[in-house]
Parts: C-alpha cells; structure tokens; sequence
C-alpha cells in the first residue's frame, strides 16, 4: 500500500471522496452522487461551501430554496435513475439541520437513497452556545441533528477528520444496499469540516460498489412453485420493488406464461402496461374495482416488492378468501415476512425470472382469465367515463383535468404527485405508459414533494417532459423550488388546480364526521366556521412572479390548449386550471382505518361511528 498522503481540509476531502464513488449492475457503471444541493449559512459556509467551490468542475452544485425541499429533490433523482445514482444535500446548523427531517423520513420509508450533509456544532466546544446551538444540561453532545437520528438508515457525527475515513465508506454501503437504503447523515461539526489532515491517496481512488441480484434460496423457490401450482385464484400485488430491481420485463414473462393477473400498489404502478391483457390497476384502498373484487377472492396472493401498507391491505380488510395464503417475494427480509407468508427472499427479477423457468406449462384455469379479462373491460369504460367531457365549453372536474393530460403525454413523459385527491384518482384512473410514467410519493404522502421532485426527475432525465400535479393545498406548502427551475433551465411543467381548500381531508372529514372543519380555504364567518366566500388568492398570479410562464384555463378546450403547449415548452411552465366542485372519480371499492370518535354530542360523529363498527368488523389477521 502507498504511504502517499493528500493534505485537504475534512471538507474538501469528503467532496473528493464523493467525486470517486460508483455504481455498477448488470456490468453498467453508474456515477453515485451525481451533485450536491445547498444552502448555505454558518455551519457549512466556510466548510463545505468552500469545497464546492474548490472541486465544482467535479461536483455539480444545484441551490436550493428550502432544506427539505432540496431532499425532496434528491429523491425524485435517485427514483428516476433506479437508487443506481444520488445526490448529497448540504445545510447550514440549527433550522436548516432540522428542516432535512421530513425529507429523510420520506427517503428512508420510501427506500430511496440521499446522503445528508448537516452542519454542526464546535466539536471543540471553544464557541459554546454558539448560534442556533440547542444546549442540554446533561448530555453535550446532543445536537439538533440527532433529530435525523431515527429517520436515517445511517448516522454518524464526524468529531475528528479520522473518522471520516471509516464512515464514508459505511455511508456509501447503505446508500448502494437494495435492501437497506434510505437517508444517510453524516453531521459535520463546523470547525472539523475546515481542519486539515493528511488523508492517504487510497481514500479518493475510484471506487465501485456493486448493487447485488441476490437469487432465491432453492428451498424456498422449490415451496413457493408448489404453493402457485395448488393456487386457482392466484393475484401477483407489485410494488416499488418491481421498478428499483428493472424486474418489469421479468414480470411480463412469468405473467404471459401463467395468465397470473396483476393488481399495483401506488409505487408499483406501471410494472405492466396498462394496457396489457393481464394488467388490472391499483389495489387497495384507492384501487379499481376489478382488483378489489380478486383481492377479496384470491386463494394466493403473490406480493413483490411491496411492504403491504394499510392502503394496500384496506387496513386489513382486503383479502377475505377463508384459505388465502400469501408468497412474498422481497429482496428485504423484513417486508418479505409480513402477513404470515412463505418467502423468496431475493432480488425481484431474479426471483421472477426463476419463477418462471421452474413452472413451464402452468397457467391458470381459462374461466379465472376471462372472469378478470371481464373485469378489466368494466373498468376501462369507468376510466373512459371519468375522463370524458361531453361539453369543451365547461369548467373542468378533476377527473376531466387527468383526461385532458392523458390525451397529451408520451409513453415517455414522468407524472409526479404525492398528497391530496389527486392520488387516488391517479391510482384509479391513470392509465401507465412505461415503468417510470407514474411517479407517485405515498410511503409518506408528503405534501410539498411534487415541485422539488420534479427538479431532480428533470435532472436524471433531460428532454423528458416531466409533469408535477398539485392541488392548491400542496403548492402553499412548498412552491420556492419553481426559483431553482428558472434558475438552472429546468424546463417542468406544473399543472396547479385550484379547488379552494384540502379536497381530500374535507371529504375525510366529512367521512368520520368531523364535517369539514378546517378544510376549506374560505374567509371565517361569524360562528367561527370557514364557510365564507373563496379567498381572493392568485396562485397563477404567484407562479408568475417566481418565474414560471402561466397558461391560464378555464374551460376543458383551453385546458386541452394549455396542456399541449406546456409539453413543449422550453422553459418552466404552469397550467393554471380551476376544477368545478363536483367529485367525479369513482368511489373507493375497499375500506381504510380512521378511527370515529367513540362518543359525540354530534350526530354526524355518531352516524360515521356506526359505519365504522360496520367496516372494521371485517378486519382479519392473517397468522
């Protein structure tokens, strides 16, 4: 080994390092952490700012407007590009640390990889309390950064430049771990990041870290063939872990051999086209009607890569066959286990593509596929029905908005959402076009992610028309990336509609009889309500100021106009639309669990308490 040395600040010399790091699968190697978002204050300023500078022909800079945002960002990134590359996300200490929290939560559950870079504290203690520093009386080295302790797959505080040797390279296993990635921080106290050392040459050498296909275990593949072979309702539920793995291809294979019918969650939408023969929708909660009716009826339920959250499962109420037994295929341990079931723990194409050479000649019985081909037929005319406009002169429904943009994408073109109504709309109706079309955030449903996600699905994929679809509630949580759009060309294009108020939590409320308190944007009137007229409030007119081009409209022709033009837009551009109040969408054809109040003075309270007694009486535990 050379004792040759490079003398770089803890700072510069993680931004070298970071510079080095790659990707490799399948034999095609990728660049790890393809840039870094920032904003800086004390506390990473005079640190990692002035490594960027130092190395920033090496280390792409992207500024940010807003901590969480710029995690946000990482994430659409990471996602587009199949957790093969990242990005780092730097920020000051104090409320820039803390501002990352929410964003590594939804990274972590999400299990999508983004490498966190807070400032920190004196790890000398000489300035103390310095500014923004939380003191604790009994424990000194606690810092506001421990916040991101339980929401990171991996955590460290770099006291000395030393450390950093052993823990980047921690850091960079469980960013390329399938299994286990997620929000990984590294806090670095400010005066550690500007100290020299003499770092070995070894550290910044290029380095590949190869993402494993681990195979299924021939006794568990040999269990899972015969628990498929003695199934005659079988249902494959593909989740997120259908796209990380690329498996859709794999999955089309086993599914043309065995005519085994496919239902998706929110991340695994779009692992079959859909229009494919065997393809029927979401599942759940916000699922359509034809995979509801299998999922209540399946004697197999075959999950691959989902975790199973209550939105797929109906809180547990979903899968009421008395004999259903489940095969989770996951390359985690942990989700695979889940429901009782037998397992496959391993790489999803690798799994499928062994599934499929050990059952040749299988397929389910004739009646089962025309019973769900049948199925399918329905639906697709409720989808047609639900997008139709029999009038281009009206105001558009929601429903009619997702029409209209249906008829404008590409096979090519990325749909991102994340919170409100427009999620189950999008898993009921929208129509997917290609493994990546369908980008909807629902580990966290995380209002505030559309825009920033946006940015960092543009940055992995230039020329692609990327589309982030907001409710007036979601863009007033976080629209200040539209400045980074204008500011590095990000052509976006951000479809705001306008419906005055949480579209989805009011009708929840309503639901559980909290009759729409507090949902709506309106003036309040005298009894406290806020039942007044709409507030006089311009999101277009907000749009416009932070840089967007706005096509405003108003009735479905103009929103059709708007919509094309925006497809092609150069620069970052919005399509204001106001949606008329009327709900469209179908209804949800399974159940979710929000627990009514036991007892209230008030009859809308007591009324969706006897419904819920009703519903959750279906509940099972599958042991």
């Amino acid at each position: 080994m050379s004792a040759a040395t490079r003398r770089l600040t803890t700072a510069q010399a993680l931004v070298r390092f970071l510079t080095a790091q790659y990707t490799e699968r399948d034999g095609v190697r990728h660049r790890l952490i393809t840039g870094t978002w920032g904003i800086f204050g004390h506390g990473n300023v005079a640190g990692l700012g002035q490594a960027l500078v130092e190395y920033r022909e090496a280390m792409p800079y992207h500024q940010g407007r807003n901590e969480q945002a710029m995690v946000h960002a990482a994430v659409g990134h990471a996602r587009q590009l199949g957790r093969l590359s990242a990005q780092a996300v730097t920020t000051s200490i104090g409320p820039g640390a803390t501002n990352l929290v929410t964003g590594a939560a939804l990274a972590t559950i999400n299990r999508l990889p983004v490498l966190l870079l807070p400032g920190d504290y004196f790890a000398s203690h000489a300035a103390d309390p310095l500014l923004q520093q939380l003191e604790h009386p009994v424990e000194a080295d606690v810092s506001v950064n421990d916040a991101l302790r339980p929401v990171s797959r991996y955590f460290d505080r770099i006291t000395r430049p030393e450390a950093l040797l052993a823990s980047a390279l921690k850091a960079m296993r469980v960013l390329t771990d399938p299994a286990e990635t997620g929000a990984v921080t590294l806090a670095l106290p400010q005066d550690v990041q500007a100290e020299a050392y003499d770092w070995p040459e070894e550290f910044f050498a290029d380095r590949v870290w190869r993402v494993r296909r681990p195979a299924p275990d021939p006794a568990e593949l040999a269990e899972a063939v015969q628990v498929i072979r003695s199934a005659a309702r079988p249902l494959i539920v593909a989740g997120g872990g259908v796209h990380h793995s690329e498996a859709e291809g794999a999955l089309r294979t086993l599914v043309d051999a065995t005519g085994i019918p496919v239902a998706s969650t929110q991340a695994g939408k779009g692992a079959l086209r859909h229009d494919h023969p065997a393809d029927l929708g979401g599942v759940g909660h916000t699922g359509t009607a034809v995979s509801d009716e299998l999922a209540r009826t399946a004697d197999l339920v075959i999950g691959v890569g989902t975790r199973y959250s209550d939105f797929t499962t109906a809180s547990g109420t979903l899968f009421q066959h008395p004999d259903v037994r489940f095969l989770n295929l996951n390359i985690t341990a942990f989700d695979a286990h889940k429901l009782a079931a037998g397992t496959l723990v391993c790489d999803a194409r690798a799994g499928l593509t062994a599934l499929a050479e050990a059952l040749p000649g299988h397929r389910v019985d004739a009646a089962y596929e025309t019973e769900y081909s049948a199925g399918k037929a329905r639906w697709d005319e409720t989808v047609r029905a639900a997008f139709r406009a029999d009038d281009d002169g009206a105001v558009p429904t929601q429903t009619q908005v997702l029409g209209a943009l249906d008829a404008v994408v590409g096979d090519e073109d990325v749909v991102i959402n994340a919170a409100g109504s427009l999620p189950g709309d999008l898993h009921k109706l929208w129509r997917a076009r290609s493994p990546r079309q369908y980008h909807l955030e629902y580990g966290y449903s995380c209002m505030g992610y559309e825009i920033p996600a946006a940015l960092g699905v543009q940055q992995a994929a230039p020329g692609t028309p990327v589309w982030a679809l907001v409710g007036d509630g979601t863009y007033l949580m976080n629209p200040t990336e539209i400045v980074t759009a204008v500011q590095e060309n990000l052509p976006v294009k951000l479809v705001l509609v306008q419906n005055h108020g949480y579209a989805s939590i009011g009708g929840l409320s309503e639901s559980v009889g909290a009759e729409r308190f507090g949902t709506d944007y309106r003036h309040r009137v005298a009894d406290g309500s806020f039942t007044g007229a709409p507030l006089p409030v311009d999101l277009a007119a907000n749009a416009a100021s932070l840089g967007m081009d706005v096509l405003r409209a108003k009735t479905v022709r103009e929103l059709r106009e708007a919509l094309a033009t925006a497809r092609t837009a150069t620069r970052p551009t919005c399509v204001y639309v106001e949606t008329a109040p009327a709900r469209t969408a179908p209804p949800a054809e399974a159940w979710w669990d929000v627990p009514v109040a036991e007892v209230s003075a008030r009859e809308a309270a007591t009324g969706a308490r006897k419904a819920y007694e009703r519903a959750v009486a279906d509940r099972r535990h599958h042991l």
